[in-house]
């Protein structure tokens, strides 16, 4: 099995970080990229890949959830933040739109649109990738990454229509499986459609999964991730882990 290298992972929110990163070891993971959402975790998530070098790699964001009742102080300090060091990381993420009500309540559609197109322009300047959020608003997100040029992009953990997945990997954009594969049918639709080089595995950790019995998850679960997403797709777990290898070097460089 080749290395697995969890795409998307939240570690700064993660309990235990020194034994969840031997378990992660133990499984096969041999890297995990770390997503920041806002001003505290981006600085927190840049500290974490410094204490554990080559083998958690940063990314820094603003995530969507983090906008409502932002000021535009706060907000002009986080962005900036992100353009003074997202030459040191190897991703923009998290970043992307969410129109849940509880989102829009405290950030409209309107700041979301014009927050995430700064934030994209600064990733096509300094040419990173981006680990995107979108959820209920998958046609406005992939018009305005289309329009964004950005090249490099993953939906993670999509759950969207199946006419804009085919539209964001006519673009070459990528989607992510997370342990949901092992249960939730828009995610295992979507994963099921999507061309396996198009494919990442992810953890989102640590995001509680399961439906009857719940656990929080943590990198090790990519071994979850990969089973599940090796079912869909009908295909051998050592075969899928060598793909979505290549496919996480071609995106991310790691």
């Amino acid at each position: 099995m080749a290395g697995l290298v969890d795409t998307h992972a939240h570690l700064d929110e993660l309990e235990g970080l020194g034994p969840a990163v031997e378990r992660a070891k133990r499984a096969g993971v041999t890297a995990i990229i770390s997503m920041g959402q806002d001003l505290a975790s981006n600085i927190k998530t840049l500290e974490l890949a410094a204490a554990y070098p080559g083998f958690i790699y940063p990314a820094i964001g603003l995530h969507p959830w983090s906008l409502g009742n932002m000021s535009p102080h706060v907000l002009e300090e986080n962005i900036s933040f992100i353009r003074e060091n997202l030459q040191d990381t190897v991703a923009l993420g998290e970043v992307g739109m969410d129109y849940d009500k509880r989102v829009l309540k405290g950030a409209g559609k309107d700041q979301q649109k014009e927050v995430l197109k700064s934030l994209l322009n600064l990733a096509v300047e300094l040419d990173r990738p981006v680990s995107f959020h979108c959820r209920y608003a998958w046609k406005d997100s992939l018009q305005i990454v289309k329009e964004s040029g950005i090249r490099r992009l993953v939906f993670h953990w999509y759950t969207g229509f199946s006419s804009t997945l085919a539209e964001l990997i006519e673009g070459g954009y990528y989607i992510s499986a997370t342990p949901a594969a092992e249960y939730h049918d828009e995610h295992r639709r979507a994963i099921r459609e999507a061309p396996v080089e198009r494919l990442l595995l992810e953890t989102d950790c640590p995001v509680p999964y399961g439906r009857e019995e719940k656990y929080s998850s943590e990198p090790a679960d990519m071994l979850r991730s990969l089973k599940a997403a090796a079912a869909i797709k009908g295909i051998g777990q050592d075969e899928l882990s060598h793909i979505v290898r290549g496919n996480t070097t071609r995106l991310f460089g790691i």
